[in-house]
């Protein structure tokens, strides 16, 4: 049998290794897709345009409940929507929307701040709402932050090696600003189901009601507003007063732009993002229902919402836990 020339022998070599690049090369964007997307059979959120134009952006739970605190925060402080859109997009761009323990140097968390240049300590920095609120107080002092083009307002809050890299990002937090706002009505959708270790139950609910909103979001119709409307019947099927129902009403002047109405949609839907992390089963508000599953859950007409009732369900946002 004759002996493999050295040419034949090398490209032999050669192929083996770069089949062996292909397969790590293929290994590697499997995983970072898991990453980004939260694994195979991950539950999914979503979020449409309100203009009906086609446009929306998916993403996951823990994706949705950071963006529903920022958007949540900002509100709280007074901040138009277009503060919460650069917010977004800032975040989206920094950490993707997920509350990281690492990144360049001591950067941490939803925005990358940095505990070496004065933005907090290690701690603070990890909290959300914490984050949040320092990044929406340096932007509220960029003059003319709202006309600016957004890769401007950020980059002048975040001082960013990679200024443009934020404009990327402005479609989907733009989409996501309208409807945690609650302009956007009836256009996110999760479909909910609870992490692995969800921390439930209506206390919990009032609990990150309050981290978000602050303590006005249980005081905006007096001393029963957010309290768990209690039953002799636990087992009564969800939205029928319940122990596991907690209503939060909803009246005029809480917004910092818009009415009531849009109070109620940004109540709503941060429920609903919020559904996986506080095993959230359903969502009413305004005629419109959601409920968790294991499709695409989507918001639908509530059974038997005439105009009287409709009115009424718009005084108030009910959310039902699993738990």
């Amino acid at each position: 049998m004759p002996e493999p020339s050295p040419t034949s022998t090398r490209r032999g070599r050669l192929l083996r290794c770069g089949a062996a690049v292909a397969v790590l090369l293929a290994l590697a964007g499997y995983l970072a897709v898991q990453y980004v997307t939260g694994g195979t059979g991950a539950p999914r959120c979503k979020v449409v345009s309100g203009r009906d134009d086609g446009a929306s952006y998916e993403f996951t739970p823990e994706q949705a409940a950071n963006a529903a605190t920022i958007s949540a925060i900002g509100t709280s402080r007074g901040m138009p929507e277009r503060a919460v859109t650069i917010a977004l997009a800032t975040a989206l761009q920094e950490s993707g929307l997920r509350n990281i323990d690492h990144g360049d140097r001591d950067s941490l968390g939803l925005f990358q701040q940095r505990p070496s240049q004065g933005w907090g300590t290690q701690q603070e920095i990890l909290d959300p709402t914490y984050a949040s609120g320092v990044f929406y107080e340096h932007l509220a002092k960029v003059p003319g932050y709202s006309r600016l083009p957004l890769t401007v307002a950020a980059q002048r809050v975040q001082r960013s090696g990679y200024p443009q890299a934020y404009a990327k990002h402005e479609p989907d937090a733009t989409l996501l600003a309208a409807a945690l706002t609650g302009r956007a009505a009836a256009t996110l959708t999760c479909e909910g189901r609870p992490d692995a270790t969800p921390t439930g139950g209506p206390s919990a609910v009032r609990a990150a009601l309050v981290r978000d909103f602050g303590r006005t979001v249980l005081q905006e119709a007096g001393a029963e507003v957010g309290a768990v409307e209690e039953s002799p019947t636990p087992k009564a099927a969800p939205g029928a007063g319940d122990s596991r129902t907690v209503t939060v009403p909803v009246r005029e002047g809480t917004t910092a732009e818009g009415t009531a109405l849009q109070r109620g949609w940004e109540l709503a839907h941060w429920a609903v993002a919020n559904s996986s992390a506080l095993h959230i089963e359903q969502v009413s508000y305004a005629g419109r229902e959601w409920s968790a599953g294991r499709s695409r859950s989507t918001w639908s007409t509530s059974a038997g919402s005439g105009a009287q009732k409709s009115a009424k369900s718009a005084a108030e946002v009910r959310i039902v836990t699993g738990q």
